[in-house]
């Protein structure tokens, strides 16, 4: 809870921090690429990525090397897959609830699910946030009958290149106690996942603006994310 001390008193200066890194931070265009389609072969296989700007890929030039094609190339060796992304660049947990009950009701069996990042620069609440992500979670399983929820935790933003100290230390800080608030959030509902995003603090990595990932980060998300669900994904006999 050090951080949180830390945070009182060094208000002043995180708020200048904040202003000069949003200032000064280099804009990424969303990656190009079609967000819906179908490809492989095999039993069918609805897979839907929703999220913020990672889920849309923001660090990568075309959707084969984001989440999405990672995972799609992955799973069409073996289905025939039904793939959506339904995802917005600084998107907060609590407006993609609103967005997706504008979302009329359809079949997923896998639900991809990336957030917390901008509840974290946005100074929401760990509370708050858990309540928002349970009801997204709840909004998940009844709007899309879900049968597998992969939540991906949060990143670890104390090694972001893009942001300086001590602004760097206190959302760290803080990105850990979402994390395992979150982990601890989703091994008590049956059907959810978690992944961990444990990568090396690696800059070298990461996309040019120093705060979301690189192509080569991407690969290694998909691949965990797919070794998460392939389990479950035998179980519901699509393979």
């Amino acid at each position: 809870m050090l951080d949180l001390a830390a945070r009182t008193l060094l208000f002043p200066v995180l708020v200048v921090q904040g202003a000069l890194v949003r200032r000064s931070a280099l804009y990424l265009d969303d990656p190009s690429g079609r967000r819906h389609g179908v490809s492989g072969q095999g039993p069918d296989l609805r897979l839907l990525i929703i999220g913020d700007s990672s889920a849309v890929g923001v660090g990568t030039s075309h959707q084969e090397e984001a989440l999405l094609g990672h995972m799609r190339k992955r799973l069409s060796q073996t289905n025939t897959v039904y793939w959506s992304v339904d995802a917005k660049t600084g998107a907060t947990t609590a407006e993609t609830i609103a967005r997706l009950q504008q979302h009329a009701p359809e079949k997923f069996d896998v639900v991809s699910i990336s957030l917390g990042v901008n509840d974290i620069t946005s100074r929401v609440p760990l509370a708050k946030w858990l309540h928002n992500y349970a009801t997204l979670l709840d909004l998940i399983e009844d709007r899309f009958a879900a049968d597998v929820i992969c939540v991906s935790g949060i990143p670890p933003i104390r090694y972001f290149p893009l942001l300086p100290q001590p602004l760097r230390w206190v959302l760290g800080a803080q990105a850990t106690r979402f994390d395992r608030a979150l982990r601890a959030l989703v091994a008590d509902r049956a059907g959810c996942r978690f992944v961990e995003m444990d990568f090396e603090p690696d800059v070298t990595k990461m996309s040019p603006d120093g705060f979301h990932p690189g192509p080569k980060i991407y690969s290694e998300w998909g691949r965990k994310v797919y070794r998460t669900i392939r389990r479950d994904i035998r179980q519901m006999h699509k393979t």
